[in-house]
C-alpha cells in the first residue's frame, strides 16, 4: 500500500486519502456509540463479558485511527524513524490484542454455561481488567522485540531519518520475518484451539441440558461460534500481503487500485464488522444503545427548541 506513493497522481492520492479518512471517521463514530453506551450504563460496566467486549471495540478504534494516520502520512509527510517505531509499537500491540481478547470472551462463555455455579466467582470485573492487563503485557512483547532487533542490526543514525511508515518496509530484516511468522502461528493456533475447544464443550452442554438451561447453552454456543467468525475477520489483515501478491501478479496494471482496495477490505472494514455484529446481536447491549441514543437525541431536540 505505502510503496505506491510515488505512482499516484495528486487527484488519485487525494481521493484515496479522502476515502480512507471518511471511512475511518464513520467506522469510529459507530464504534464510538458502543463505547458511549457502555460508559453510560452501570449494568454493562458490572458484567465482565461487556468489559472484554468494549476492550475489543476500543482496540479496533485505536487500530483504525493509527492505520488512517499512517496512510495519510505516507502521502503527505513521512515521519521520522523513531516516531514510526512508536506508532508501530502501538499498532502491532493492539493488533495482537484482538485475537487474545476473543479467546478470553470464549472462555468466559464456556464458564458461564459449563461452570455456572463458579461463574460469579471466577468471572468478575476485577479479573476481566486483570486479563486485559495480561493481554497487553503478552501483546507488547513481539512489538518490543521488533524494536530490539532494529537496535541490534541497524546503526542508531537510522532513527533520525525519515521513512515510509509501513511494517514490511521498516521491519525488513530476516529476523523480523521469522519472529513475525512464529508469533502469528503461535498466537492464532492458541486462539483457534481455545475457540474450538470451548465451542465443543458448550455444544455438548447444550445437548445435555434441558429447558431454560438448554436455551442458555444454545445462545452461548452461537456466541462462541460468532467469536470464531470474528477471529477469521481478525485474520484478514494478516493474509492481505498474500492477497496483494496474488492479485498484483495477475493484474499488474491495476497495482495501486488493488493495494488500496485490499487495504480497505482487510484493514478498515473488519474494524467495523467485528464489533458491530456482536454488539447488534446482543439483546442487552442493543437495548441500552437504543435507550441512551434515543435519550441523547431527545435532549438535543429539547435544547434546539429552547
Amino acid at each position: 500500500m505505502n510503496s505506491t506513493r510515488r505512482q499516484d497522481s495528486f487527484n488519485s492520492a487525494f481521493t484515496k486519502n479522502f476515502i480512507t479518512f471518511a471511512f475511518g471517521l464513520i467506522i469510529n463514530s459507530i464504534n464510538g456509540a458502543f463505547v458511549y453506551t457502555y460508559f453510560k450504563s452501570q449494568v454493562l460496566q458490572q458484567d465482565p463479558r461487556y468489559v472484554l467486549y468494549i476492550h475489543l471495540v476500543i482496540n479496533d478504534m485505536i487500530m483504525l485511527t493509527l492505520a488512517v494516520v499512517l496512510q495519510i502520512l505516507t502521502y503527505t509527510a513521512p515521519p521520522k524513524f523513531i516516531t514510526c517505531c512508536i506508532m508501530m509499537l502501538i499498532l502491532i500491540t493492539v493488533n495482537k490484542n484482538n485475537p487474545l481478547n476473543l479467546a478470553g470472551m470464549a472462555v468466559e462463555r464456556y464458564i458461564a454455561v459449563c461452570r455456572p455455579l463458579h461463574h460469579v466467582h471466577i468471572c468478575t470485573v476485577q479479573r476481566a481488567y486483570a486479563l486485559i492487563a495480561l493481554i497487553w503485557g503478552v501483546s507488547i512483547i513481539p512489538a518490543l522485540t521488533d524494536i530490539f532487533i532494529i537496535l541490534a542490526t541497524k546503526p542508531l543514525s537510522v532513527f533520525s531519518s525519515n521513512v515510509i511508515c509501513y511494517s514490511l518496509s521498516v521491519y525488513n530484516t530476516p529476523y523480523h520475518k521469522t519472529q513475525s511468522m512464529v508469533v502469528q502461528i503461535l498466537l492464532f493456533s492458541f486462539v483457534f484451539l481455545t475457540v474450538i475447544i470451548t465451542y465443543l464443550k458448550v455444544l455438548l452442554a447444550a445437548r445435555a441440558a434441558s429447558g431454560s438451561n438448554k436455551a442458555s447453552a444454545r445462545n452461548a454456543r452461537n456466541t462462541i461460534l460468532l467469536h470464531g467468525v470474528q477471529l477469521v475477520i481478525c485474520m484478514l489483515s494478516f493474509i492481505s500481503p498474500f492477497l496483494n501478491l496474488i492479485l498484483v501478479t495477475m493484474w499488474p496494471q491495476d497495482r495501486t487500485k488493488i493495494l488500496f482496495s485490499i487495504f480497505l477490505l482487510t484493514n478498515m472494514l473488519p474494524r467495523l464488522l467485528s464489533p458491530l455484529i456482536y454488539g447488534i446481536r446482543d439483546k442487552t447491549f442493543c437495548s441500552h444503545i437504543r435507550m441512551h441514543l434515543c435519550c441523547k437525541c431527545a435532549t438535543l431536540q429539547e435544547r434546539g427548541r429552547k
